[in-house]
C-alpha cells in the first residue's frame, strides 16, 4: 500500500512537471479531476479521426465509394460547427429541475455521437452495395450529422464546465490542458484504430466504429461523475435568462472580440488548408512511401505537443497570449517556406521538418487565441465566449480544407496544360499554389491580430505599448 502510495506521488509530480499546463489544478480542482473530466476530450479526439481519418480512406480504397460522396459525407460535421455559440449560451443558461447546467448538454451530445457511431458502419456498408445504394447514403448522412453535432455538443459544454469549476486565475490553462488531452486522445486513436484494422473486413470495421460508440459513453460517464454541483438558481423559474440574440449583441459590440474572431477564422483557414495536402503532396511528389507520409501526421502532432508545452511555459512567464499566437503565425510561415523548399531541393527532410513546424505553429496560435477568447466570458458566459470561438474554429477549417483541395486541382490542371509557363507544368504548382496562399494568409492574420496584442495589460494600467512592430520578425 505504501509503496502503491509512493508510486502514485511520483507519477503525479511527472504529470505535473511534464504536463503542459498542468499547473491549472488548484485545491478545488486537482489535478486527478481535472484529468478525469478531460476524459470527454478522448473520446471527441478518437470520434475526429474516425470522422476524418480512418473513415475517409476506408470508405474510398476498401468500400469503393465514390469520392465527392465520400467528400459530402466529411463535410455533414461542418453544418453543426457554426452553433458551437448557440450550444454555449444554452449551456450558460439552462434551466434544469436538477440544477445542472453543463451536465445535459454533455449527456446528450454523447447520446447523439454514440448514436452516430452506433449506425455508422451499417450505413457505408450499405452504400458499398449498389442494390442498397440509396438507404445507404440517407443513414450515411444521418450518421455522421448525429455524430458531428454530438462531438460539437459535447465539446462545447464540457469546455464550458472546466471554466465554472477552475479558479478565475486558473480558467485558461485548465481549458488549454482540455485541448492537450485531445491532441493525446488522437494520437492514441489513430494508433490503436491502425492496428484494428490492419486486416480489413466488413466486420471488422462494425466491431471497431461499434467499440468506439461504447467506449465514448464510458468515457464521458466517468469524465461527468460528480463533477457539476447541483445549483437552486439553476433549477429557479425567476433565475434571469436573457436571449441569444442579446447577450449575442453585448458579446460582439466590441470591435475587439469581432477583431478577435476574425483573427482566430483566418488563422484557422490558413493552417488547415494543407490538412488533406501533406501527405499527397509527400507520396505524389517526393516519392515517399506510405508509411513515410503517415509518418508526417506523427510529425504535426509532436509539433502542436511541443507548441502547447512552449505555450504553457510563456504564458507562466508573463507573456501575452497573443504574443504567443503571433509566434505561432510566424513559425507557421518559416513552415510553410520548407514545405516549399522540399521541391526544388528534392529533400523529403525538408517536408518532416515543415510537418513539425507546422504543429508548432498550430499549438501555439490556438492556445494564444483560446486563452484570449477566455478573457471574453465574462458573468456566466463563458459557454458563449468557447462556443464562438469553437464554431469560427471548425468553420473556418472545413473551409480551408475544402478550398485547399479544390485551388490544388484547378492550380495543378492549369499549370500542366502550359497555363503558367513551361517551367511550372508541373502537378507540384497546385500544391505550390496553396502553400503560397497559405503564407499570405498568415501574414494578414499577423497584421490583424497585432494590435490587440498587450490590449489587456494596458487596460489593467501597465506601461508600455504593444502592437504589430513588437512581434519578432
Amino acid at each position: 500500500m505504501i509503496r502503491g502510495a509512493r508510486l502514485a506521488s511520483r507519477w503525479t509530480g511527472v504529470a505535473s512537471a511534464w504536463l503542459p499546463f498542468a499547473d491549472a489544478a488548484s485545491p478545488d480542482l486537482p489535478l486527478s479531476r481535472l484529468l478525469r473530466l478531460s476524459l470527454f476530450q478522448i473520446s471527441v479526439g478518437m470520434a475526429t479521426v474516425l470522422l476524418n481519418g480512418t473513415l475517409n480512406r476506408v470508405m474510398i480504397v476498401e468500400l469503393n465509394v465514390p469520392a465527392w460522396l465520400v467528400a459530402l459525407m466529411l463535410a455533414i460535421p461542418l453544418l453543426a460547427a457554426p452553433f458551437r455559440a448557440l450550444i454555449g449560451h444554452k449551456s450558460d443558461t439552462h434551466r434544469s429541475l436538477l440544477g445542472w447546467r453543463r451536465v445535459p448538454y454533455i449527456w446528450f451530445g454523447s447520446l447523439l455521437q454514440f448514436g452516430g457511431l452506433a449506425i455508422m458502419p451499417f450505413a457505408l456498408l450499405l452504400v458499398g452495395r449498389p442494390g442498397d445504394f440509396t438507404i445507404g447514403v440517407v443513414a450515411g448522412c444521418l450518421a455522421f450529422l448525429l455524430a458531428g453535432a454530438g462531438l460539437h455538443t459535447t465539446q462545447t459544454a464540457g469546455l464550458a464546465l472546466a471554466t465554472d469549476l477552475a479558479p478565475a486565475e486558473k480558467r485558461p490553462r485548465a481549458v488549454a490542458l482540455l485541448y492537450v488531452m485531445l491532441l493525446a486522445g488522437m494520437m492514441a486513436a489513430s494508433f490503436a484504430i491502425g492496428m484494428l484494422l490492419a486486416e480489413f473486413t466488413p466486420t471488422r470495421l462494425v466491431q471497431v466504429i461499434q467499440g468506439a460508440a461504447v467506449l465514448t459513453m464510458v468515457l464521458n460517464m466517468i469524465a461527468l461523475w460528480k463533477q457539476e454541483a447541483r445549483s437552486a438558481q439553476v433549477a429557479a423559474a425567476d433565475t434571469p435568462r436573457p436571449p441569444f440574440a442579446e447577450v449575442w449583441r453585448t458579446f460582439s459590440s466590441a470591435r475587439s472580440t469581432v477583431r478577435l474572431l476574425v483573427a482566430v477564422g483566418m488563422g484557422a483557414a490558413a493552417f488547415a488548408m494543407q490538412d488533406a495536402l501533406l501527405e499527397p503532396f509527400g507520396g505524389e511528389i517526393l516519392g515517399m512511401s506510405v508509411g513515410a507520409t503517415t509518418g508526417l501526421t506523427g510529425a504535426w502532432a509532436l509539433g502542436a505537443l511541443v507548441g502547447f508545452a512552449l505555450s504553457s511555459r510563456w504564458l507562466d512567464r508573463g507573456l501575452d497570449a497573443l504574443r504567443v499566437a503571433g509566434f505561432g503565425l510566424l513559425l507557421g510561415t518559416v513552415a510553410f517556406l520548407f514545405v516549399i523548399l522540399a521541391v526544388p531541393f528534392s529533400e523529403a527532410a525538408l517536408l518532416v521538418l515543415g510537418a513539425v513546424l507546422i504543429g508548432v505553429g498550430v499549438g501555439m496560435f490556438s492556445v494564444g487565441t483560446l486563452v484570449e477568447a477566455m478573457n471574453l466570458g465574462e458573468d456566466g458566459s463563458a459557454g458563449l465566449a468557447l462556443g464562438a470561438w469553437g464554431a469560427v474554429q471548425a468553420t473556418c477549417a472545413g473551409l480551408g480544407i475544402a478550398l485547399g483541395g479544390i485551388i490544388r486541382d484547378l492550380a495543378s490542371r492549369h499549370a500542366v496544360h502550359d497555363g503558367f509557363g513551361a517551367t511550372l507544368a508541373d502537378r507540384a504548382t497546385g500544391y505550390g499554389t496553396v502553400y503560397l496562399i497559405e503564407i499570405a494568409l498568415l501574414l494578414a492574420t499577423l497584421a490583424v491580430i497585432g494590435p490587440l496584442v498587450g490590449r489587456n495589460r494596458i487596460a489593467n494600467g501597465s506601461t508600455g505599448r504593444f502592437g504589430l512592430t513588437e512581434f519578432p520578425t
